[in-house]
C-alpha cells in the first residue's frame, strides 16, 4: 500500500478515534442528541465484480468480452446510528492489499433498515444504502484521478454466535451478504481507453460476502 494511501487511512482512524467519545457522552443516559455512540469496525470483503451482463471490447480490431474478476479488500468502517427510526450513517476507507493498483476507496453511506436485529431474534439483520463513493475514475472523460459514483447496496446480515450470552464479544460479529448496484461513473459503450473501445455498458452489478469485526465499542 502507498504513502497516500496509508496517510488516508490513518486519517479515517484519526476522525473515528476523534468521533467516538463526543458522540459517545451524546449517548449517556439512553438518549443522543442526533448521532449516537458510533462503532468501529473492520470488514475483510470478498467481491465478485462485473457480474450479470458482460460488456464487449474491441481490442485493435478483435472483440472480445470483459472478465469478471473476483476482489479481496479490507474495509474499515465507522457506523453511526441516529435518532431517526431504521436510520443510520457509515464511513467508510479501503482497499484491496493484494492488488497492483491498490488505491484507498471512501464511501459516505446512508443506511435505512429494513429489518432490524431486534426483530428477528438478534439472528437477522438486512438494510439499504444509499452511497457517495469515491474512488478512481472510470471514464474517459473524468476530469480527475479519483471520481464521486452513485452506489447502491442492499446488505443483509446474520450474527451467528447471537446465542452467546450478552457482553460476549463474538455475539456482535457479523456474516453479510451485498449486493451493489453502480449508477454513475463507469465505463458506458463507447467510452474508449488508448486502444480498447467498450461496446456495450459495464456491468453495474457486483456481489459480496463480508465478514464484520466489531473492534469498539466491543460490545455495541
Amino acid at each position: 500500500m502507498g504513502y497516500y494511501a496509508r496517510k488516508l487511512i490513518a486519517l479515517a482512524g484519526f476522525v473515528a478515534v476523534l468521533l467516538m467519545p463526543a458522540l459517545g457522552e451524546a449517548q449517556e443516559g439512553e438518549s443522543c442528541a442526533f448521532l449516537c455512540m458510533p462503532e468501529l469496525k473492520i470488514e475483510p470483503t470478498i467481491s465478485f465484480e462485473n457480474l450479470g451482463s458482460r460488456a464487449r471490447v474491441e481490442v485493435a480490431g478483435v472483440v472480445e468480452q470483459t472478465q469478471r474478476e473476483t476482489v479481496f479488500e479490507l474495509l474499515f468502517a465507522v457506523g453511526v446510528p441516529t435518532v431517526i427510526p431504521r436510520v443510520g450513517l457509515t464511513f467508510e476507507a479501503g482497499f484491496a492489499p493484494f492488488e497492483t493498483d491498490n488505491l484507498v476507496e471512501l464511501e459516505f453511506e446512508l443506511n435505512l433498515y429494513l429489518i432490524e436485529s431486534d426483530r428477528t431474534g438478534g439472528w437477522l439483520s438486512s438494510h439499504f444504502d444509499i452511497v457517495d463513493k469515491f474512488s478512481p475514475a472510470e471514464r474517459p472523460d473524468a476530469t480527475s484521478a479519483y471520481t464521486h459514483k452513485l452506489n447502491f447496496e442492499l446488505d443483509t446480515a446474520l450474527h451467528p454466535f447471537n446465542f452467546l450470552s450478552e457482553g460476549h464479544w463474538l455475539r456482535n460479529l457479523e456474516t453479510e451478504v451485498s449486493i451493489d448496484y453502480v449508477a454513475t461513473g463507469i465505463p458506458k459503450a463507447g467510452d474508449q481507453f488508448g486502444d480498447v473501445l467498450y461496446l456495450d455498458d459495464e456491468s453495474p452489478w457486483s456481489l459480496s460476502l463480508v465478514l464484520v469485526i466489531p473492534l469498539a465499542p466491543l460490545n455495541p
